[in-house]
């Protein structure tokens, strides 16, 4: 017999096997189990209870021959993806050259509007620079609120006046897409640049 591709519904995913247990839409009493899944298809999102599939069949008369090779939306779900998602976008400067004076910790918001960092974004990929006339100084990143800002980001401390420091991360956001950043030692000038977001 030859090959054949059915439609089917997915009614169980086991992760550890990568296999998972269907009815052919053709029989729907016909369940299959243990039928393994292609690697492209991603495990972590896509594998939904009740999500349409295309069976493989390599001989059309043996139900076990088969593999998994697509699972789409049935249009009443979609899947959704496990938080830790990260997404590269383009390049945007969120603060550009602002200057924060020693001690104090200014509030931004990095989501929404042109940024492409989408409102519920679990944290950002960042680039800093910053500059600052005092030896020694440095800046604090944190999401906005967190009860102890040197448990994240510290850049610095700058060796000699005047001195320019690059830096790059990934920096969580507070629920509604803020961060606190902190000026250390002496007065400095901030910018700040997004280029992707973990949902």
């Amino acid at each position: 017999m030859g090959q054949v591709i059915k439609r089917a519904i997915l009614t169980a995913f086991n992760a550890a096997s990568y296999t998972a247990s269907v009815l052919i839409l053709e029989a729907t009493s016909c369940e299959l189990t243990n039928v393994p899944i292609a690697f492209h298809v991603d495990g972590t999102s896509t594998l939904i209870n009740g999500s349409l599939c295309a069976v493989l069949f390599f001989d059309e008369s043996n139900y076990s021959d088969a593999v998994i090779l697509a699972i789409y939306s049935t249009g009443s779900s979609v899947p959704t993806p496990p938080p830790g998602r990260i997404t590269c976008i383009n390049g945007y400067r969120q603060v550009n050259g602002d200057t924060i004076n020693a001690g104090t910790t200014t509030t931004y918001t990095l989501t929404g509007g042109a940024s492409g960092v989408p409102a519920g974004a679990l944290g950002v990929l960042f680039k800093t620079i910053y500059s600052s006339p005092t030896v020694n100084a440095y800046m604090q990143l944190a999401p906005h609120g967190a009860s102890d800002i040197s448990a994240y980001i510290s850049l610095g401390n700058t060796t000699l006046a005047s001195t320019t420091i690059n830096s790059n991360g990934c920096l969580p956001l507070d629920s509604l897409g803020r961060i606190d950043v902190k000026a250390n030692v002496g007065n400095c000038t901030f910018t700040l640049y997004t280029y992707g977001y973990v949902i």
